[in-house]
């Protein structure tokens, strides 16, 4: 799941340096979630954090 995740960060980067002004706002938000959801399978995967529910 992470690689995924990675490719996913490593083209909405990619596609923030090519973007006109219109399309970066999105793009900019696109890229900020799919870091936070990379961090989280990290730190799940890690045993930093524990993904079940707490009920």
């Amino acid at each position: 799941m992470t690689i995924a995740l990675e490719i996913q960060v490593e083209e909405l980067r990619a596609e923030l340096r090519n973007a006109d002004p219109a399309e970066r706002r999105e793009i900019a938000a696109d890229l900020e979630l799919a870091q936070a959801e990379l961090a989280a399978a990290i730190a799940e995967q890690d045993g930093t954090i524990d993904a079940d529910p707490p009920f």
